[in-house]
């Protein structure tokens, strides 16, 4: 590693800053209806807040939140909210009967929404405090005293036999536009005026009208008047807001305890929770946040919510499993209790229980947890197991690509972990199972990674990237029953597949299908909730192959150790590795300008289309918006006449949050702007370049995950030490391959980040799901 004195004219810098994004909600304002800050409790009416590049706002660990997850929004189930009152003289019937009659409810239910999945595990447990109050808001619902058509009661614990493989969904019709532009929902004009009319009435800005129809639907303006706090449910709207539009509109008949309100905000809570990576958060979390958002009883608040079936509950580590009587596992303990008989009772005492967490999610997170778990104990049963791949094993070229090979010829599902030289050997099990005869595919998380598998494989057609192969883009295509049509699918990039987009994979895959998940298990995980790959890993739900092959050379070097928790020197003779010090943000700037523009092309020979600068988060002063700035007026000068950009100018569109794809501008025209993203031609409508592209010299580690440059330069200004992990400094100083410059402000911090902060926890169902499943016989291989 070289380190240079301040003052002195860079060479390129090196070092590693792993900040995350989270960072940036505190320090960058949100944009309010007039254009002023967005302080909390500020502004009357309601406005966006300013969007991240990267789409999905969060979804990191610690990824800052822009735009946010588009949020599924249901509306009430009976319209009202009331109670159901029984019907006088209604037969009593025991809390078992009531139980089970619910729970054949719960099955046509989830039967009708998963189309043809078998039920969820049975319901019932043994709780006290908050969580009893709960699980009693639950039964309420079940037994028909409350009405909550929406809600479900689904804990993850309970062993399930193996479920038949679902009927094949038809295959999607292939897009006609240009790949990578999702189809966005239609909004007439009529609706679209009409919620304008109801937001000026509001004080709220006339640009939320599409995004506002586009997310409540047609019937936008008058849910809208009935419940003001809906606006919540609209990407980038912040509980302050919404209330001020409330009050616009509702005048003194709302309150902070308004049930409409704090229904929303709890909805509002759990998609924030997804941003940072939750597909739930536990009961007290909520309770806590509803409290800091002046609701005057957080737990009724979130009672209610459920009763609504705005959230779904889950009992984490019960067995629910029935008896042979029919009676759940947690009648029976309640019946142990009530008589002082049971197991672990001295002198009748009755035990205490062991406190149980319950968590609380939204449903279209929990619907993908249980599809993408019951998806992969399908493909763990019904593949042909013991398949002979000797021949094409002996011919692989390292000794895990050997293993990779043989692992997968006796399993359904096998994960695969390892660094950026670890790649080969999927791509050498793809090649093995062409020469078997066998349709093989790789899936990668970028375009620059697809490029990068199909030159390893030797085949154009063997790599496409996973929201292509989704959308029917580009890939193999849909067989006849509609299942993708491989017998091998590699996923590449594993880490950043989040849940929902893992469920869809599933799904589409055919009975006997192969499926192996490839990943480094240090990067930064999905922009979406959910962690697929960590999960599958930690549940061991399926064999193990761990690669031994070494990333080369000094950087190689570097982030091995940055993974295991060590920051050391590394011996770089030919400046693989430079270290820049920097004494302000300002100067973390100028000098990361120089190091692009002159430094890097004059050592390195890499010329500035081919340098990434890598930084902490979008805000800040020395965030991807200031260095975007500054690396246009140095690199591509211009007035930014085409909505801010000028032909010539680096870019990232993100079509779909959580994807990035690199390009540069062509042209603008009233169509849109015009870009070149890697070769393919991009129209981006005039509305939606403001939301989906921004400057590309610099960007978050975030953005910048399952792609790499042959020069990154990484800075870390001196206010980005609270933003640094392990995981954010491994991500970003693994994108450069053959140099790395740091520009390094924060003093110990770094080493610190990487010595004692390891990844940010995610709290998800897919683990235990996984883990109820009958398990396979699963070893580890090391090779």
């Amino acid at each position: 590693m070289t380190a240079l004195d301040r003052g002195e004219t860079p060479d390129p810098a090196a070092e590693d800053d792993r900040a995350r994004e989270a960072r940036d909600e505190a320090s960058a304002p949100a944009g309010t209806p007039d254009g002023g800050s967005d302080a909390e409790g500020g502004g009357d009416a309601a406005a966006p807040a300013d969007g991240d590049a990267d789409g999905a706002g969060g979804g990191g660990d610690g990824q800052d939140g822009g735009t946010g997850a588009e949020r599924a929004a249901e509306a009430d189930a009976d319209g009202t909210g009331s109670p159901a009152a029984p019907e006088p003289g209604a037969p009593a019937v025991s809390e078992a009967e009531a139980e089970l009659a619910a729970q054949r409810e719960l099955r046509e239910r989830i039967e009708e929404r998963k189309a043809a999945k078998k039920g969820p595990p049975a319901a019932g447990a043994k709780l006290s405090g908050p969580a009893a109050d709960l699980l009693a808001a639950v039964r309420a619902v079940e037994s028909g005293e409350k009405p909550g058509t929406a809600f479900f009661d689904s804990p993850a614990s309970a062993p399930a036999p193996r479920r038949a493989a679902p009927a094949a969904t038809p295959a999607p019709v292939r897009p006609s536009g240009p790949a990578g532009q999702p189809a966005e929902r239609s909004v007439s004009p009529g609706t679209a005026a009409s919620v304008e009319a109801v937001l000026a009435q509001g004080g709220a800005p006339k640009t939320l009208a599409h995004p506002t129809a586009a997310t409540l639907g047609e019937q936008a303006a008058g849910i809208l008047r009935e419940d003001p706090w809906q606006l919540l449910s609209v990407p980038g709207v912040r509980p302050e807001q919404a209330d001020g539009f409330a009050r616009a509109l509702l005048g003194a008949d709302c309150g902070p305890d308004d049930e409409r309100r704090t229904a929303a905000l709890v909805g509002w809570v759990l998609e924030r929770a997804a941003l940072r990576g939750h597909t739930a958060l536990d009961a007290t979390e909520v309770r806590a946040a509803l409290a800091e958002r002046a609701v005057g009883d957080p737990e009724a608040a979130v009672r209610h919510a459920v009763a609504e079936g705005v959230v779904l509950v889950f009992q984490e580590g019960l067995d629910p499993a029935a008896g042979e009587d029919g009676s759940t596992a947690g009648e029976e303990a309640r019946d142990a209790e009530d008589t002082g008989d049971g197991a672990g009772q001295e002198g009748g005492a009755p035990d205490e229980p062991e406190p149980v967490p319950v968590l609380l999610g939204l449903d279209r997170y929990a619907l993908a947890e249980e599809a993408l778990a019951d998806g992969l104990g399908r493909i763990v049963n019904s593949c042909e197991k013991g398949a002979d791949w000797s021949d094409a094993a002996a011919a692989a070229p390292s000794p895990s690509a050997r293993e990779l090979i043989l692992t997968a010829a006796t399993a359904g599902l096998v994960a695969h972990s390892g660094g950026e030289s670890a790649r080969a050997e999927p791509a050498a099990l793809i090649a093995a199972a062409h020469g078997l005869g066998l349709r093989a595919v790789g899936t990668t998380h970028s375009v620059d990674g697809a490029r990068g598998l199909a030159a390893a494989v030797g085949d154009p057609r063997s790599a496409v990237v996973l929201s292509d192969l989704l959308s029917g883009a580009a890939g193999p295509g849909r067989d006849a029953d509609g299942a993708l049509a491989v017998d091998l699918l590699v996923v590449l990039d594993a880490p950043q597949l989040d849940v929902e987009t893992g469920a869809m994979l599933v799904e589409a895959l055919a009975d006997g299908t192969r499926l192996v998940l490839s990943g480094d298990p240090g990067v930064l995980g999905s922009a979406g909730a959910g962690r697929v790959f960590a999960d599958v890993l930690a549940a061991r739900a399926c064999p193990v192959v761990v690669s031994r092959t070494p990333d080369p050379g000094p950087l190689g070097e570097l982030v091995s150790g940055i993974g295991i928790g060590e920051l050391g020197q590394v011996d770089a003779p030919g400046k693989e590795v430079v270290i820049v010090p920097v004494r302000d943000a300002g100067e973390a700037v100028h000098r990361t300008v120089q190091l692009v523009a002159d430094s890097v092309p004059r050592a390195i020979g890499v010329p500035p289309s081919d340098t990434q600068v890598i930084t902490v988060g979008h805000g800040g002063s020395a965030g991807t918006t200031a260095l975007n700035a500054a690396l246009k007026q140095r690199l591509n000068p211009g007035p930014g006449r085409f909505g801010g950009f000028d032909p010539g100018d680096r870019v990232v569109h993100v079509p779909a949050p959580g994807r990035v794809v690199p390009g540069s501008v062509v042209s603008g025209d009233a169509e849109g702007l015009r870009l070149d993203c890697s070769g393919t031609p991009v129209v981006v409508r005039p509305e939606r370049v403001e939301s989906s592209v921004r400057h590309g010299w610099a960007l978050s580690a975030h953005q910048a995950a399952g792609m790499r440059w042959p020069a990154v330069v990484v800075v870390l200004p001196g206010d980005a030490a609270r933003g640094l992990s392990r995981p954010w400094v491994y991500t970003a100083f693994s994108r450069g391959e053959r140099h790395l410059s740091v520009v390094h402000g924060v003093d110990q911090a770094l080493p610190r980040a990487v010595a004692e902060i390891p990844v940010q926890e995610r709290t998800t169902r897919l683990r235990p799901l996984l883990e109820a499943l009958p398990a396979p016989d699963v070893s580890v291989s090391a090779v």
